[in-house]
């Protein structure tokens, strides 16, 4: 059955028009009413309802009224006499009166389906009973409302007399309330007390009639509010359940509706775009902005137009800087230090033309009181000063780290938790007469070698202090280095222009008779050795007083030698010639006893040279730069910078990936191989040039020496993750050389098992500290 949407409009009576001057009454009307016609009329309207067919009512319609009336009806049938609960004005009297009179000819309506919040169905008219327009009895919930203040709450009316007004304007007033004994009586007396509930619009009594009951108590029990819908009805398949196999349509799809659109792939893109710039905001986002609108928004009491935080014609907007607060030299009575003085006032009046260099743009003025101060003659001026400034200035912000010298600072663990690392001086070696410029250590640890411009090599047990040996070379020794392969016991010399191979004849004697026998013999050789290396090295076995002093293999150079050392295998040593130019550096095997020149152009003045402990890596130190060569490709691998004027000594970790170099400008620089060629940290711990840096051979130690007296021991963690930086620690400083000649600590170096340190300076002196 088709349904259709009823219009909530209320036919209204004319009647009622033609009496709104009449004034309003109250009617109550009980068993023995007054309105006697009323009830005749309501009792001849249910007659007539009364003889309608069966037939008629299927096809009447459903209209809703209002309550009161049909509360009136439902009276009338049982034949109860009618009873008006609260006030009832004369014209709502009227009224009802003329809806019985007018709805003679209406259909009946079923109760059940009547209800104030539902929309209810009509049903086809019969159109043999009458043809009426269908919209004549349109009627409308609202207009059954008297009070017309609408959808306002309530509590407003709280401290008024009226709980609002009718349709004509009047108030309507509130009814009296009573008290709980009034309400006890009711609850005994009125049968229908359990079913009365009070209009919250007039505050009026209501009585529910049967069929709002039933449904409540369809409602209660979860059943359908309507007893006529049968939820058991023949369901119309419109939708057969059985797969046809034949094509709704004799083309076949075209090959486009297989592919994806490209124009929703174009719009998708540009959402997808839209949403990264930020132009078009999520739903997320869009919860979040309706949530904080909703929250309260605050604002500056006394907050001025010019003070805003955004200002909505410009974009960005940069407030204004303030002018200065005005001073004590502004005040019109100031302090007498600040009036000008017959100086300060003619230098003030020199800056006539550049008024920018004052430190005042006005000259201080006294007045005894406020009312004598005149007129300021230049405030128009400052003010269009300001109003240029304002206009005309182009403002920007500067930003400004605000960092913590804490931040600035790494966090260092402590020294006390890095131990152990020598702290003490435990002995001093005395028996040079001059400089002792180098020293070197047994690989052992239980004698170290020291030589010096005193032109003597001593050696010297390192338990007791005891000076063994003593072995004069003839010329200022420059560089001392005990061979790393205890096989055979020799220390490299470097005497002016020779090198000395010498047997110190100390520890065990079955290496030092072995070293003998092995340098006695000269091995022959077939190779032809060029002129350009021999004229740069001559290889001489020694002999006579030389032997017997422990020498065993004198390398004469064309040029002062200046640094030996040894290949971890002890095979090869280099020797460096700073002034040799092109053939500076020198590489010796002392089993062919043969040299070689592995550079042929000269790539700066070379200061030294070292062997990589692993790889085949040749470390050559210029003035300025560290460059690292492949011994077995020939090429260089990598260039260190070192940012600094002139190198003075280099070491290598033990673990080959790390490079400390030591400068006269002051500075140590610790290179990472494995990070990049600059240096990884710079440390300025001298204040003056560093002559001598070390690395401990087994302890996280290295150590570095200067002019400036100071041995500094320093903690120097290399980890094996290569994610892990070096971590370095400066950790003691020990100052107990004497300077000579402007002079201090000339070499360093750390003893091979223990954590000591050995330092030679210009006072002639070796001291080890522990």
């Amino acid at each position: 059955m088709g349904q259709k949407r009823v219009s909530k409009r209320k036919y209204i009576n004319p009647k009622l028009k033609e009496n709104k001057n009449e004034t309003e009454k109250d009617v109550h009307v009980s068993d023995n009413a007054k309105n006697s016609d009323m009830e005749d009329l309501i009792a001849a309207q249910i007659n007539v309802d009364e003889d309608t067919t069966d037939d008629e009512v299927e096809e009447q319609e459903d209209s809703p009224i209002k309550s009161k009336d049909n509360k009136l009806k439902n009276k009338s049938k049982s034949k109860e006499p009618l009873t008006f609960k609260g006030k009832t004005s004369t014209k709502e009297t009227i009224s009802i009166i003329d809806k019985l009179k007018n709805n003679k000819n209406h259909k009946n309506f079923d109760e059940g389906q009547m209800h104030k919040d539902d929309v209810y169905n009509e049903k086809k008219t019969n159109t043999s009973a009458n043809n009426k327009d269908e919209y004549v009895y349109d009627s409308s919930d609202e207009e059954d409302i008297r009070n017309t203040i609408g959808n306002v709450p309530l509590k407003w009316y709280n401290e008024y007399d009226h709980v609002g007004y009718d349709w004509e304007g009047k108030k309507i007033p509130k009814p009296e309330k009573g008290d709980e004994l009034d309400n006890f009586l009711k609850r005994m007396e009125d049968p229908n007390f359990w079913r009365t509930i009070k209009d919250p619009q007039t505050g009026q009594d209501v009585v529910l009639n049967e069929a709002d009951i039933d449904l409540i108590v369809r409602i209660q029990k979860q059943k359908i509010p309507d007893v006529q819908f049968d939820e058991y009805a023949p369901w119309v398949d419109w939708f057969t359940s059985e797969v046809i196999k034949t094509p709704l349509r004799k083309f076949p799809e075209h090959k486009r509706s297989f592919l994806p659109s490209k124009n929703e792939a174009r719009q998708v893109s540009k959402l997808v775009h839209a949403l990264k710039m930020g132009w078009m905001k999520s739903t997320a986002e869009m919860q979040k902005e309706r949530e904080k609108s909703k929250e309260p928004q605050f604002y500056m009491l006394w907050q001025s137009d010019d003070q805003a935080e955004e200002m909505r014609r410009i974009h960005k907007h940069i407030p204004a800087p303030k002018r200065h607060l005005p001073g004590h030299a502004e005040s019109y009575n100031p302090p007498s230090e600040y009036l000008f003085d017959n100086k300060e006032l003619k230098e003030w009046n020199k800056l006539k033309a550049t008024p920018w260099k004052r430190k005042l743009h006005f000259i201080p003025q006294k007045f005894n009181s406020l009312r004598e101060v005149p007129a300021y003659p230049r405030y128009v001026k400052e003010r269009f000063q300001r109003c240029l400034d304002l206009y005309l200035c182009s403002r920007s912000l500067k930003m400004r780290l605000t960092i913590e010298p804490e931040v600035l600072v790494p966090q260092l663990p402590s020294p006390k938790d890095l131990q152990p690392f020598p702290t003490t001086m435990f002995m001093v070696f005395k028996g040079h007469t001059d400089m002792v410029r180098s020293i070197t250590v047994e690989p052992e640890g239980q004698f170290i070698a020291s030589g010096g411009d005193d032109m003597l090599l001593k050696i010297w047990e390192v338990n007791t202090g005891r000076c063994l040996k003593t072995v004069p070379c003839g010329g200022i020794i420059r560089s001392v280095v005990w061979r790393p392969n205890q096989a055979m016991s020799l220390i490299a010399v470097a005497a002016d222009k020779k090198v000395l191979l010498i047997n110190p004849g100390v520890g065990d004697d079955h290496i030092t008779s072995k070293t003998d026998q092995l340098l006695e013999i000269i091995p022959q050789s077939e190779i032809i050795v060029s002129d350009r290396v021999q004229s740069a090295v001559q290889w001489e076995q020694a002999e006579g007083d030389h032997w017997n002093n422990g020498v065993r293999i004198i390398l004469n150079h064309f040029k002062t030698v200046k640094q030996v050392t040894w290949h971890g295998k002890g095979d090869y040593f280099a020797t460096v010639m700073p002034d040799g130019q092109n053939r500076s550096v020198l590489i010796n095997q002392l089993s062919k006893r043969r040299s070689q020149l592995p550079f042929n152009k000269s790539k700066g003045l070379i200061q030294c040279v070292l062997f990589h402990p692993i790889k085949p890596y040749l470390f050559v130190a210029t003035q300025k730069n560290v460059r690292v060569y492949d011994l077995v490709q020939q090429i260089m691998v990598k260039k260190l910078l070192s940012n600094s004027q002139w190198i003075s000594s280099m070491d290598i970790h033990p673990g080959g990936d790390n490079v400390l170099v030591g400068t006269y400008d002051r500075k140590m620089l610790w290179f990472d191989l494995d990070f990049s060629k600059e240096p990884y940290q710079t440390l300025r711990l001298h204040g003056t040039g560093v002559r001598a840096v070390a690395f401990h051979k087994r302890y996280p130690l290295f150590a570095s020496g200067g002019d400036d007296r100071a041995l500094i021991v320093s903690h120097g963690m290399v980890y094996n993750d290569l994610l892990q930086n070096p971590l370095i620690v400066p950790l003691k400083r020990l100052c107990n050389h004497e300077s000579y000649n402007d002079f201090g600590i000339l070499d360093v170096i750390f003893h091979p098992i223990e954590p000591w340190v050995f330092s030679t300076g210009a006072d002639s002196t070796i001291r080890m500290y522990t």
